[in-house]
């Protein structure tokens, strides 16, 4: 017997007539670029925009292995036993949306002494916390300084991959809660998820063929090439059937608006694909994991540290529908 489908959330929607994608009945395009993440966090999971983020609290990095996603998702499973996180059954909601908040900034924690190495000392907490935003405090725990630029591409970046409703990822959070698991193992097993070429790894091969086609020097043969190889092209196509993701359009405006170095390239290999996929049924138009990779790569972001990345702002929507599953109208048990 199969399990019953997950249902529908007012976290997010899709108008399939105009395209409009909104969080809590806001539409996102009003929200990339203008509202800071921690702002975002709370919108999604308290229906409200407000600073809903505390700041990140003493956790010693638990493994380096490499891998920056590896680094976040092991972590994060080490949080229950150490601040004694319990089972989502076993708690209020409002702890449980505690934990989600605790969790969630740590994964940006975790992400960003992940990516600084052993090799430089630990900024002091003090200087991270006078930073500011969510995003400038990621800066300066990685980095040691913050671009403001790069503030703004790492936040718009957030803002537009927080939520994308019943994705597989997000299933695997619902059903971790639905189960009875704590809210770090929740966020931990999404992150799993969310790593594979599909998912947040997709704009790591649409920045390869970016960069292929500025090595050729011609868009359309990188495409043709990246179509040969794969079959597909990354970055392209939209889970929920839409021609145009109003998500990508807001990235793709504030690389514009940053004057991106890649900018020009991205747009002719986004030409050049448009072009390849006009014989397909439905002409899938580049994806928000496709404007992405070129913001990412502005803020000088390496390509292998986007999975983490893209797990930092999903933990959003995630944390969300943690809390939905544990508190809306339907079977603690699922699956």
């Amino acid at each position: 017997m199969s399990a019953p489908a997950l249902p529908e959330t007012p976290i997010s929607h899709v108008d399939a007539v105009t395209g409009t994608l909104t969080y809590r009945g806001r539409d996102v395009a009003t929200l990339i670029g203008r509202e800071p993440f921690e702002n975002v966090w709370g919108l999604l999971v308290d229906g409200d925009l407000h600073p809903a983020l505390p700041p990140a609290e003493p956790f010693p990095l638990p493994a380096r292995t490499g891998d920056f996603r590896v680094d976040v998702q092991t972590a994060l499973a080490q949080l229950a036993p150490v601040w004694g996180f319990r089972p989502v059954v076993d708690i209020s909601a409002e702890r449980l949306r505690e934990d989600l908040a605790r969790a969630t900034v740590l994964a940006l924690s975790f992400t960003a002494r992940s990516a600084r190495g052993e090799d430089l000392p630990a900024v002091p907490q003090q200087e991270v916390d006078a930073a500011g935003s969510v995003a400038r405090r990621f800066l300066t725990r990685w980095r040691g300084e913050v671009d403001p630029t790069h503030a703004r591409a790492i936040d718009a970046y957030w803002t537009a991959i927080a939520e994308h409703g019943l994705t597989p990822s997000t299933r695997t959070a619902r059903l971790g809660a639905a189960r009875g698991a704590d809210a770090a193992a929740c966020l931990s097993a999404a992150v799993a998820v969310s790593s594979g070429a599909l998912g947040g790894g997709a704009s790591v091969r649409a920045l390869r063929m970016i960069e292929r086609a500025e090595d050729l020097g011609d868009a359309e043969a990188a495409v043709r090439q990246t179509l040969a190889e794969s079959g597909r092209l990354w970055g392209f196509g939209h889970s929920h059937g839409l021609r145009v993701d109003p998500r990508a359009d807001a990235l793709h405006a504030m690389c514009a608006r940053l004057d991106v170095p890649r900018l020009d390239v991205a747009e002719a290999v986004e030409r050049a694909s448009l072009e390849a996929l006009a014989d397909r049924s439905r002409r899938p138009g580049a994806n928000v994991m496709f404007w992405a990779a070129v913001l990412l790569d502005y803020a000088r972001v390496p390509a292998r540290m986007f999975t983490a990345m893209f797990a930092c702002g999903r933990a959003a929507g995630w944390s969300a529908h943690v809390l939905d599953q544990r508190t809306g109208p339907r079977p603690d048990r699922v699956g």
